[in-house]
């Protein structure tokens, strides 16, 4: 599946830029931006996101769309960038075509199970029913109750058509339907990843535990693991600045 891309920049070497779950490539805009000056950048809508096409979710498909798609576009060497959901397929790439990955940064998410309501809220936007004409503010307003806070319905509103006859923009039956497969971590009989690796953290956030680094380790003999005090689950919205310095000073380390 060839993925819709944002490109910019035009240094010698590729960085990839892989978002969440309801994500789309543009809400990595201020990473990508600064990543820029160094490199060619592209941010990619993973498949049932933004302008990509749908269809059935599991981490080796995603992973594939993405390779498919860099080689539609001649790169075959590349650095990957990843948060949450897409941290997992960044991973993946790591694991499933290391010839081709130069470095791996997952942004707060372990090779593990790490639903953390996922589900439930995924059922309650399922049972959402659009008005016939629907405008940002009553958008706003009607995810605000079902998903727990603002910043969260203003990144889920991205999704949904505005106007006469709204609905979900996104592949959201295939995200609903696969759910299961976007919170667990497929159990790979697959050689590590030896190359370079930063697992940078939320120090506020659940998804990267203490219990997780053997695991982490295990598949990444040569990762770091550090932390951002005082950011969340979202740490590059949050802290936009220090994650941004974490990551330039990564991607311009010698490999």
């Amino acid at each position: 599946m060839k993925l819709h891309v944002i490109e910019r920049g035009e240094g010698p070497e590729t960085v990839v830029f892989l978002h969440g779950l309801f994500g789309r490539a543009r809400n990595l805009g201020f990473l990508q931006r600064g990543a820029a000056a160094d490199f060619r950048t592209l941010a990619l809508d993973l498949r049932n996101h933004g302008n990509s096409p749908h269809g059935p979710v599991s981490y080796a498909l995603m992973a594939q769309d993405v390779l498919e798609t860099l080689d539609d576009l001649g790169v075959e060497r590349f650095a990957v960038v990843g948060h949450s959901m897409g941290g997992k397929v960044a991973m993946m790439l790591a694991l499933a075509a290391p010839e081709r990955v130069t470095k791996l940064l997952v942004a707060d998410i372990a090779p593990a199970r790490t639903g953390h309501g996922h589900g439930e809220m995924i059922a309650r936007l399922d049972a959402l029913t659009f008005p016939s004409v629907l405008e940002r503010r009553d958008g706003l307003d009607l995810l605000e109750p079902v998903v727990g806070n603002r910043a969260v319905a203003e990144l889920l509103l991205q999704n949904i058509r505005l106007g006469a006859s709204p609905g979900w923009s996104i592949g959201f039956d295939d995200l609903a339907r696969d759910i299961h497969a976007i919170e667990n971590w497929p159990n790979l009989q697959i050689a590590p990843y030896e190359g370079p690796v930063l697992f940078l953290r939320g120090g506020e956030s659940p998804y990267v535990r203490p219990e997780h680094h053997d695991q982490i380790r295990a598949l990444f003999p040569h990762a770091l693991i550090r932390t951002l005090p005082g950011a969340g689950h979202w740490l590059h919205a949050e802290q936009p600045r220090p994650f941004l310095r974490e990551m330039m000073e990564f991607l311009r380390a010698p490999a």
